[in-house]
């Protein structure tokens, strides 16, 4: 699944190229990207023509483009989402769900292969949807409070890793980005929040924030096709990965076989001389 710097790719694209223009026409495709505009296909595509678009925005792994009625087009990529800014002549992609034209000799696509990801209308949402006013501000953020979140994990006593994935504490962090975070930290993921330090926790912090930065200046990381830009280019920084899907390879830092366990139905990836695992406390 995409997670922030990947997002944050493809918001910039549509800050680029979709903001200040108007959708002209709409026309959708298939039902499901849209169910949760519970009055249809019809509504939708009538809600939105018309409609200017005055900024792109993010909240963890959410976009949004805030319209001129006060409404806002939320958006989540799910697993394999794109959003693509093709010209009108260009031939359909096999996956097009939703096509939205805007008055540019261009247009917007959402194509979908799984379709987990979707698009919906967000009443008043423009400044913030409603729907996602739950999730905390990212570590990219400049409002977001570092104090606040070195608090809220030393009163956690879930393994370190699953904090990071809790978008009520932190958003935009997924399993890559946080196995490459705690590898630099030299920290196990397992490792409790009750049992760090605020400078641990600080360190973990610096080290999602500088894989980030170096992920979106690589244009994020594609395993496979499915991730792309708004100009359907893929990321590069799966080259950079020192941990993430590197099983059996040496740690490069002190030469130690990158070691993969199961976790929460997906997989972590540590180098265990670096990051060793928390001795149990006796009761």
């Amino acid at each position: 699944m995409p997670e922030l710097p990947e997002v944050e790719v493809v918001r910039r694209g549509l800050e680029a190229h979709v903001v200040g223009h108007t959708f002209t026409d709409v026309t959708v495709l298939h039902p499901r990207p849209i169910r949760r505009h519970v009055a249809g296909a019809d509504d939708f595509a009538a809600r939105l023509t018309g409609r200017s678009v005055l900024d792109a925005r993010r909240r963890g792994k959410y976009l949004w483009l805030p319209l001129d009625s006060g409404d806002a087009l939320l958006g989540h990529l799910g697993m394999s989402g794109q959003m693509l800014v093709q010209p009108s002549a260009a031939p359909d992609e096999r996956h097009l769900r939703v096509r939205l034209r805007l008055d540019a000799p261009y247009e917007l696509r959402f194509v979908d292969q799984r379709m987990f990801g979707g698009l919906a209308i967000s009443e008043g949402g423009a400044q913030l949807p409603p729907e996602i006013a739950h999730i905390a501000r990212d570590p990219m953020d400049p409002l977001f409070d570092e104090d606040v979140f070195v608090s809220r994990v030393r009163k956690r006593s879930s393994g370190i890793k699953r904090i990071l994935l809790d978008q009520g504490v932190i958003s935009g962090v997924g399993n890559i980005y946080a196995d490459e975070s705690l590898w630099l930290a030299r920290l196990h993921g397992d490792r409790p929040g009750t049992r760090l330090t605020k400078a641990q926790v600080r360190e973990v912090l610096a080290g999602v924030r500088q894989v980030m930065t170096s992920a979106l200046a690589q244009g994020g990381t594609s395993f496979d096709a499915l991730y792309v830009n708004v100009n359907g280019e893929s990321g590069y920084f799966d080259r950079s990965l020192e941990v993430y899907g590197q099983v059996g390879l040496p740690c490069s830092r002190c030469g130690t076989p990158i070691v993969r366990v199961s976790f929460m139905n997906r997989s972590s990836y540590f180098c265990p001389r670096c990051q060793p695992r928390p001795r149990l406390r006796a009761r």
